[in-house]
């Protein structure tokens, strides 16, 4: 408790930016896991429980070089200026995780609403600043996000305008006075679209607050992934609010998944991208397509989902990511809030199969499939 009091009465005097790595680091064959289910080639990590941080009543994984806290979906009712209590408390208990970064998949205010004002939106906004972000920035943590259909979605009528154009507005009203805490490489759009550096780790966020990636957009990360800054880096992000692949019950339907999918993942790959971060379904999948990790976050707020074709009931999520940069792999340890226990593989799908595309568990390859499972077909949720 003495240490969480130290870092919030240490403020924003915490030096945040960091360069990335001049050394480029070829990619390594992904072999990552969950602190759960630690497979043997990996047992030679160190153990110091020196490292090993988390608050009370948690599970403490091992903290790797660099450990991200990753929450997202945060948003409660349409128009809510407040936030679910676990919010509150998931927010107060970051310093206890120790990490050096707090990344947000999307929907911190609950707008995608043509009957709010510009006065109702701006509200929203504000009670994110007070139970949200300032406590985060107060912590000393730089706060990367990617902006969710609730904030603010791109998504366009036929007359070629934004539907939701005062979310847009006044989203990037509040955005263009604030100080994230982050190593910006290129504020592009910022809020909307950006990349950053932090900890040797290449970052890049686009707006994927619809089911379309705007050409624009699509240049731009094309362009900027490939550029020396983020090849250099030891690890490459991208973070987006809609997945590429449906994981979720009521989420697997045109409008809920990206468009061109496979090609947005073709481009991800080409530029050797080892994690798209993302939310929206309201479920944590650890999964895995092609030679991309998918960690998508289950809702911190309201409206948790089950996968799909499943029974089991839905459950708040938050999730520590530790990055073993020697190795490029990462270590997620995520969180039942509700019982504060940890997620193991065990309790997650094998295979999700959505209507564009699937991902296996991040721990399996395609060998790993039964012909049953090679052979599974998408079955609509209910």
């Amino acid at each position: 408790m003495k240490r969480r009091k130290f870092l919030y009465l240490g403020g924003l005097s915490v030096g945040l930016g960091l360069s990335c790595s001049n050394k480029a680091v070829n990619p390594k064959a992904i072999e990552d896991q969950t602190r759960a289910e630690e497979s043997p080639s990996i047992s030679g990590e160190s153990s110091n429980l020196d490292t090993s941080t988390a608050p009370t009543g948690f599970d403490a994984p091992q903290k790797g070089d660099v450990r991200l806290f990753v929450i997202s979906d945060l948003n409660s009712q349409y128009g809510a200026v407040t936030y679910r209590s676990g919010v509150e408390q998931a927010i107060q208990l970051i310093p206890d995780w120790d990490p050096d970064i707090v990344i947000c998949a999307g929907d911190m205010v609950a707008g995608q609403s043509l009957s709010l004002s510009s006065s109702q939106v701006a509200a929203m906004w504000q009670g994110f600043d007070q139970k949200i972000f300032n406590p985060i920035r107060s912590f000393g943590l730089p706060y990367a996000f990617t902006i969710g259909n609730h904030d603010a979605s791109s998504f366009k009528g036929l007359d070629g305008k934004y539907m939701y154009e005062t979310d847009r507005i006044e989203t990037n009203k509040y955005w263009s006075d604030k100080n994230p805490g982050l190593d910006f490489v290129d504020r592009y759009k910022f809020p909307f679209s950006y990349s950053f550096t932090h900890k040797d780790i290449y970052y890049l966020t686009w707006d994927a607050s619809s089911a379309t990636v705007s050409n624009e957009d699509w240049t731009w990360a094309a362009q900027n992934l490939a550029s020396e800054v983020a090849q250099s880096a030891k690890m490459r992000i991208v973070v987006g609010h809609l997945p590429l692949y449906a994981v979720s019950q009521g989420r697997d339907r045109p409008g809920e998944i990206l468009s061109k999918a496979d090609q947005l993942r073709s481009l991800l790959e080409q530029n050797s991208v080892h994690t798209y971060i993302c939310g929206h379904h309201h479920v944590y999948y650890p999964g895995k397509a092609g030679k991309i990790e998918m960690l998508h976050c289950g809702a911190l707020g309201s409206g948790p989902r089950s996968w799909l074709d499943s029974v089991k009931p839905p459950i708040h999520t938050l999730t520590i990511v530790d990055v073993d940069l020697a190795s490029q792999t990462t270590q997620y340890t995520t969180y039942d809030m509700g019982t504060k226990k940890t997620i193991s593989l065990a309790q997650v799908p094998r295979l999700l199969v959505g209507p564009n595309g699937r991902e296996i568990r991040r721990d399996l390859t395609l060998e790993d499939l039964t012909p049953k499972e090679l052979d599974q077909k998408h079955i609509k949720s209910h």
